[in-house]
This record gives structure tokens, C-alpha cells and sequence, in this order.
């Protein structure tokens, strides 16, 4: 089942890059209490995600923090030391975002928004959506219906409807 406005997201280990290297992350401690944005991509370094998804939310993190967001999260079922390059090459990880790694795909299996696409090599990835998130329920859900496009999950689109 896909996840939706007015479900509760699941528990799931992430992992994101700490100062010794692979940290695991619980994404109820991230949601616990607190308003949280949570956007996905299919990967990190492909077109669409790279170059309009990624820096969306990095050129709107000032507005969504006068909105009283505590956090923006970007998931990709890549691994932590890519998501941290990624971070550092389109700015997020400057601008305040976090970057967490889904490598098997266990938290976007549990909400349902996995896919593979075989031929451009992407196997058991994200289905490109954003959602924001109050106290670990999903108040606001805007999922794309292709990969390759970034209108409904981009940081303007999601802050218009908040």
C-alpha cells in the first residue's frame, strides 16, 4: 500500500554520513515531536533529481523554516558516502538539509513508493514524491507520477499548499 495524507510513516534504519563515517539513522527519532519535511528522489547525480529536485529545496530551506519546519530530509535508496557527495555538490548539506541513504530500499518499500527501471539501471529505487510530516504523520503528500519529473515534489510546489 502507498503511503498517503493522514497515514503514519513507518520506523525505518537510514543511514547518513557522521563525522567516523556510516551512521544509522531511526527515522521515528527524526519525526518524534517535530515538523518535518521529508522529499525523495530516484537517485543521486540523475538529471531531474540533480538539477531541479535537490535545488528546490535548497534555494527554499529559508521559507520552509519561517513555515516552522525543524527539518528537511532527502532520501535516495543510494548508499551514505554517495548521498554525502551528492550533498556536497549541489549544496544541500551547506544549506542545512539532511541526506539520508535507503541503500536497501527498506523505508521506501514500507511506504510503497519503490520501482525499478532495469534499462537506465536503476533497480529497487524511489518514486519521486515530498511530504511534510507532523509528530510522524503525514499531513501534506505529493508523489510524481513519472521519475523524470519534478512539479508536484518540487520545494515551490509543496510550499504553496502549506
Amino acid at each position: 500500500m502507498t503511503i498517503s495524507q493522514g497515514d503514519t510513516l513507518p520506523d525505518a534504519t537510514l543511514v547518513r554520513m557522521g563525522e567516523d563515517g556510516p551512521t544509522a539513522v531511526q527515522m521515528s527519532d527524526k519525526l518524534k515531536d517535530r515538523k518535518v519535511v521529508v522529499f525523495a528522489v530516484p537517485g543521486a547525480f540523475t538529471p531531474t533529481c540533480h538539477s531541479a529536485h535537490v535545488p528546490s529545496f535548497v534555494r527554499n530551506k529559508d521559507k520552509f523554516d519561517a513555515k516552522g519546519v525543524d527539518e528537511i530530509i532527502c532520501i535516495s535508496c543510494n548508499d551514505p558516502f554517495v548521498m554525502q557527495a551528492w550533498g556536497e555538490a549541489t549544496g544541500a548539506n551547506a544549506a542545512g538539509i539532511t541526506m539520508l541513504a535507503d541503500a536497501n530500499s527498506e523505508f521506501t518499500k514500507a511506504i510503497g513508493m519503490d520501482f525499478s527501471a532495469a534499462p537506465a539501471g536503476l533497480i529497487s529505487r524511489s518514486k519521486r514524491y515530498a511530504m511534510l510530516v507532523e509528530d510522524g504523520k503525514v499531513t501534506l503528500f505529493q508523489a510524481e507520477d513519472s521519475p523524470g519529473v519534478c512539479d508536484l515534489s518540487g520545494g515551490e510546489a509543496l510550499l504553496d499548499n502549506m
